[in-house]
């Protein structure tokens, strides 16, 4: 079987291949390693300068040369470790260097992308039409084979994918820019934020200062009322008010009692007077005379109106037991006949007084008592609220801090991606990925969802495959990896976890899923995201065509 050459992210020019001529090089030389053959007599291996031989001993089928350059175009030499075909060779680095090698056999493949094929490729009875167009490394026709030149009709089925596969490129490395201003726009608005969060919180920090001067001010000015508790001594207007309320409310009683008394002995006297007033009326004949109203009469408005309620009288004791009589009250009454000028001086050294005094145990402390007036707690609620919105503000400005300090990736692109998601089928599955959060495997017959993994961070990571034909792979390059860990936990094993490795292609999709340990993931993902990641081009195989 044919060993296909690596892929990598950066790929030899055509115009490298062209360059220095065909001139009469070794077959299989590449133009860019001819100066080390251009000697008509001796040939120095290329990096073990010290080992000469003649020319004539160059591709004879024999490996004299440690590196094998000696045998560019034979599989003698297969043995030897190859140079990468896309490992750029100069003289001093090749003379310092033992480990570098040919890269292998170079076809020329005009009319298409000159490229290198593997050594062990030469002469194997394979055509390699997918490197070498040309048939140029089955030079011997090994059992007969002679591959011919199919490199203008390959050359030209190539050219017209390349035409939309360049366009496909055009699109995505515009895509990525739109991506990496929408990135900008945002990072633009986590900084403005963060000024006016910065902004905010000075103003809430001058807010509680200022309020906790005002509730310390409050308790000042509370501290010198002494409230009033069913135990306490109640001052002298209150004690006043409560002794005639209470002596009203017996006279009520009485007066009450009097009249039930009073309208008992009226029965009574009625009864009486059905029985006298026949021997009444012939001696008095205007004893029942109806014309003036009942003496009684008047003296029943007046009881009833003694009986109302004092409420209904338009009296209301509450009104008068609520208020609190302190015994310093005598201290302000001589404000009223002080000039306005002195008035506010003696009201602030009154209050300072009564402080003293409960400060020395004179006066009742209100904390101590009844617990906090309204004036204090209103104090205290307007103060906790300014608190609970600095507190708010600074959370926010930490996490506004931890998301401008996040590694987004190049160009803080996925700052513009997150929340996003993208899913595929597979089998019995639907897959989604959502940047910068988390991957999800979900049945398509129902149940509950799988998480795969949460997002933790940003990684770079190198990868070595080969591409597929239709170019949706990573190939051979340096990219960008999403880690997820701290997934559901896997039943006899860890929890899971997900690497999504991100290749370059126009619209975001799931290109494969593969679990490479028990519940440990393996996700590769197309975006423009990563097109021109990490200052490099888009990944080409080794015949320059690009992945896309």
């Amino acid at each position: 079987m044919k060993r296909v050459v690596s892929l990598l992210c950066l790929n030899y020019a055509a115009s490298v291949y062209a360059a220095g001529g065909e001139g009469s090089r070794p077959r299989g030389v590449g133009p860019e390693f001819a100066k080390f053959y251009k000697d008509a007599v001796t040939f120095s291996c290329i990096t073990n300068p010290s080992v000469n031989i003649p020319i004539g001993r160059v591709n004879d089928d024999y490996c004299d040369c440690p590196d094998g350059s000696d045998e560019p175009g034979t599989s003698a030499c297969a043995h030897v470790s190859p140079l990468s075909p896309h490992t750029p060779v100069d003289q001093s680095h090749a003379r310092h260097n033992i480990s570098l090698a040919l890269p292998g056999f170079y076809c020329k493949n005009k009319g298409h992308v000159p490229t290198y094929v593997p050594f062990t490729s030469v002469n194997d009875g394979i055509c390699d039409y997918e490197l070498c167009c040309d048939g140029s490394e089955e030079w011997d026709h090994v059992g007969g084979v002679k591959c011919e030149d199919r490199c203008q009709q390959i050359g030209k089925e190539f050219r017209k994918l390349d035409e939309a596969r360049q366009k496909s490129l055009g699109n995505a490395g515009r895509k990525r820019k739109e991506l990496v201003a929408e990135a900008g726009r945002l990072r633009k608005e986590v900084e403005d934020r963060l000024m006016t969060l910065g902004t905010e919180i000075e103003g809430s920090e001058l807010k509680v200062k200022q309020l906790e001067g005002e509730l310390a001010e409050v308790e000042r000015r509370e501290k010198g009322k002494v409230v009033r508790s069913a135990v306490q001594k109640v001052g002298k207007m209150g004690a006043l008010v409560g002794l005639a309320k209470q002596r009203t409310q017996e006279l009520r009683e009485t007066l009450e009692r009097v009249r039930q008394e009073r309208d008992s002995s009226r029965s009574r006297l009625e009864e009486l007077e059905s029985v006298l007033s026949t021997f009444k009326e012939e001696y008095n004949p205007n004893f029942n005379d109806e014309g003036g109203p009942e003496p009684d009469a008047a003296h029943d408005r007046d009881l009833n109106a003694i009986t109302q309620s004092d409420k209904e009288n338009g009296i209301d004791w509450e009104e008068y037991e609520g208020e609190e009589d302190s015994d310093t009250d005598v201290l302000y009454a001589f404000e009223n006949y002080l000039p306005v000028s002195l008035r506010g001086w003696v009201d602030q050294k009154l209050r300072d007084l009564r402080v003293t005094l409960i400060d020395s145990g004179i006066l009742a402390d209100t904390g101590s008592s009844s617990g906090e007036s309204k004036a204090v707690a209103d104090a205290q609620q307007r103060l906790n609220s300014a608190r609970n919105d600095l507190d708010n503000s600074r959370k926010s400005l930490t996490e506004h801090k931890e998301g401008l300090d996040k590694d987004f990736g190049p160009d803080d692109i996925f700052r513009a991606l997150k929340g996003q998601c993208i899913s595929t089928d597979s089998g019995e599955y639907t897959y989604e990925f959502c940047f910068m959060d988390k991957t999800t495997q979900k049945p398509k017959k129902g149940g509950g969802h799988t998480n795969m993994g949460n997002f933790v961070r940003v990684e770079r990571m190198t990868v070595d495959e080969d591409l597929p034909p239709n170019g949706k792979g990573l190939g051979t390059c340096e990219r960008i990896a999403m880690k997820h860990e701290n997934g559901q936990h896997c039943w006899n094993g860890p929890n899971r976890a997900t690497t999504v490795i991100l290749g370059c292609a126009e619209e975001g999709e799931i290109w494969k899923i593969m679990e490479e340990e028990k519940c440990v993931y393996r996700m590769e993902v197309g975006t423009p995201a990563v097109c021109e990641a990490l200052g490099q081009a888009v990944p080409k195989k080794a015949d320059g065509r690009d992945e896309l």
